[in-house]
């Protein structure tokens, strides 16, 4: 089991800050600097932009600094008998500094075990056990989603936040010009960019997100194919199920008759008597 020992959300010092643990804090320590800083570890030293990482081992010595006058940064102290074979397998950096892919994301799970911690509860070691193991495991994805050219990689926390922002908001109505405009590209270039990095073109997500929402709606809800078609941010009803029959296969009015019938259980669930009584 992973344990948190203490975190920090946006931990802010106007003044500044110096941390010095020559001889290691004793557990594992995650730092994301919002800030500017100079870091030692392990006998090396780097000067770390904002939007960094680093994960210390328990007996590294380390030390880090602001550079600026203020600092800010999100921090976890962690540990476990568990969690160093699960730093080995997700192969995370230790004792140096790795760019943050979409450091938002980050934040806001620091966030999540900070509230875990302030909430306590009869199951929160539970809780922030695996709520420690998804943080370490989306750290590890997003190492190995990173761009592998240098000219996409630049634009990818950019990029990431506006595929986000297309599937959590897919009944909005964006337009590729306002999209490119995000990061002050142009349209072409901007739409050259996205696929490189996703593998598709940023019109297809679009539609995806939104017939993702549209099979959701049809699955949980009485509206009519017209209503469905609207919260989607679709205009024409028509166009949505041409849309809807394309990339789905089944028109939404099919597709919606096919999600109320009831499924077969899996044949492990059979097998293991989960069936109800006749």
């Amino acid at each position: 089991m992973l344990k948190l020992a203490k975190c920090g959300f946006n931990s802010a010092h106007p003044e500044g800050i110096t941390i010095d643990r020559p001889n290691g804090s004793g557990y594992y320590v995650f730092v994301l600097f919002k800030s500017r800083a100079q870091v030692r570890a392990a006998g090396r030293e780097w000067a770390v932009s904002p939007d960094t990482w680093m994960i210390f081992r328990p007996d590294t010595p380390y030390r880090y600094y602001n550079l600026d006058r203020s600092f800010v940064n999100d921090w976890l102290h962690f540990g476990g008998e568990e969690t160093e074979s699960l730093l080995r397998e997700l192969e995370l950096p230790l004792d140096e500094p790795t760019p943050a892919v979409h450091s938002a994301s980050l934040s806001r799970m620091v966030l999540e075990l900070q509230r875990s911690v302030w909430l306590g509860g009869p199951l929160q070691e539970r809780i922030l056990d695996a709520d420690l193991n998804s943080f370490l495991m989306k750290l590890g994805n997003l190492r190995r989603i990173r761009p592998a050219s240098e000219h996409t990689e630049r634009y990818f926390p950019q990029l990431s936040e506006i595929r986000s922002m297309l599937y959590s908001t897919p009944q909005q109505r964006y337009t590729i010009d306002e999209l490119a405009a995000e990061i002050g590209l142009s349209r072409s270039y901007f739409q050259h960019v996205y696929r490189e990095v996703f593998g598709c073109p940023v019109s297809l997500d679009m539609i995806h997100s939104r017939l993702e929402l549209a099979k959701y709606l049809l699955e949980n809800g009485s509206q009519s194919v017209g209503d469905v078609a609207r919260r989607c941010g679709y205009e024409n009803e028509t166009h949505f199920m041409r849309q809807f029959k394309k990339f789905v296969g089944q028109t939404p009015s099919r597709y919606r008759k096919s999600a109320a019938e009831p499924r077969p259980l899996p044949i492990e669930q059979k097998e293991a008597g989960l069936l109800p009584g006749k």
